[in-house]
């Protein structure tokens, strides 16, 4: 264990100045591994639950707890699916706070993402021998303000971490200033998120794609009671160009079945209701997929796939690298602030298009209905989370090599 530095010294006791706020941990520390992902960036939480959910499935007996800033934690929209995934309040940066926080959830390893450094919670974990690595960092993590009053203090805090990588040059450069050693610095891509890769039921996708061949399909996913009227004006506009078109209408989980129906109804169109066992035939012009966890299924039937709750204000959007990485050309709203990254990535490449209202959700569905054009759109969103992988991959295996390493460490111990 090292010494502290004057500057870290000098750090820690203004730090004692303030006020240790009592955090309560209501939660056990679970038995395994814990690998402990710090995010000082919102708009790298998509990409970092996707990591976090690879990492327990390659490794059955790892926990991972995303630490996060109090204001990323009070605005999470995601659900986390995995049991061995947490995410938890960073503690504040007075001694007695960290040091309840590591003795209650003691990592065995920790990756800092982007910046927003905590020189206090770093070098509370580097003296507990807790191998530490800047992943994807930005330069607009670091702002400077704790190096003007104590200058050494970044070069202290950077040589806490095992490996260090930046997402571009500007990034690497300031990295320097702040006193990283040049050769240590990775290059590194932005850490970009890859989606879940959701599953469905073999024997439902078989039957639907035997019974439904040759009819276009496309799927309004994960819909908002306020979006119902868009999604109905724009399958009626599809209609009138592609008369055998089928739209998958697919609800948010509080929707009120009775109200659904009773607008597709008024709009004379011709409905299935999955949950009721309805199968849709030759006749069918919506199909009501109001059964959960089911999207994996309908984004593998959909040549397009509108993402809702992104057209009305105060909607999110949902996760559309999930719908990339399942082969289906990508229609959005402009209210996606959760997913901003994802979308302009896959936007960027024209895998995905936003539209905004009616009508040109109607004439995106009906030129995209078109195969090669969707598949054009398929492609390059597949190629976008198929570059985000190779980067997570990188990641995984550095975590692993540490793991590892810590348990044979462990097993020479006497």
């Amino acid at each position: 264990m090292a010494a502290r530095t004057l500057s870290m010294a000098a750090y820690r006791a203004l730090a004692r100045r303030g006020t240790a706020d009592a955090q309560n941990f209501d939660t056990p520390r679970p038995a395994g591994e814990v690998a402990l992902i710090f995010v000082g960036y919102v708009m790298d939480m998509p990409a970092v639950q996707d990591l976090a959910e690879r990492l327990v499935q390659h490794r059955p007996d790892l926990s991972v707890l995303i630490c996060l800033p109090d204001e990323i934690f009070q605005n999470q929209t995601r659900d986390i699916t995995s049991a061995q995934i947490y995410r938890t309040k960073a503690p504040g940066e007075h001694p007695r706070a960290v040091e309840a926080f590591l003795d209650h959830w003691r990592p065995d390893i920790a990756l800092w993402v982007w910046g927003g450094l905590r020189p206090m919670l770093i070098d509370e974990m580097s003296r507990r021998d807790i191998r530490l690595h800047l992943v994807a960092a930005h330069q607009t993590g670091f702002d400077g303000r704790r190096e003007r009053w104590l200058p050494e203090l970044a070069r202290s805090i950077m040589s806490q971490f095992a490996t260090i990588s930046a997402r571009d040059d500007t990034s690497r450069t300031a990295l320097e200033r702040l006193g990283a050693d040049r050769t240590r610095i990775e290059p590194a891509q932005d850490l970009q998120a890859t989606g879940r890769l959701l599953p469905c039921e073999a024997t439902d996708l078989d039957e639907l794609s035997a019974h439904l061949s040759g009819r276009p399909i496309w799927l309004a996913a994960d819909i908002r009671e306020k979006e119902y009227p868009i999604i109905l004006s724009a399958h009626l506009g599809a209609l009138r160009v592609a008369h055998r078109i089928l739209l998958i209408l697919n609800p948010t989980s509080d929707y009120d079945i009775s109200k659904l129906c009773g607008d597709i109804d008024a709009e004379g169109l011709s409905y299935a209701l999955w949950s009721a066992g309805d199968f849709p035939d030759e006749t069918t012009q919506v199909l009501v997929a109001d059964l959960p966890d089911e999207l994996g299924l309908w984004y593998r039937m959909a040549t397009v796939s509108f993402l809702g709750q992104s057209f009305k204000h105060g909607g999110h959007g949902r996760d559309p690298m999930e719908a990339a990485a399942l082969g289906t050309a990508i229609l959005y709203g402009p209210n996606v602030g959760a997913y901003l990254n994802s979308y302009t990535r896959l936007a960027s490449v024209g895998a995905a298009r936003i539209v905004n209202d009616a009508t040109s959700l109607s004439n995106a569905v009906g030129r995209l209905i078109v195969p090669y054009q969707a598949a054009k759109m398929a492609h390059a969103g597949w190629d976008v989370v198929s570059e985000g992988a190779e980067v997570m991959d990188r990641i995984i295996t550095l975590v692993h090599e540490d793991l590892d390493a810590r348990l044979a460490d462990r097993g020479r111990s006497p």
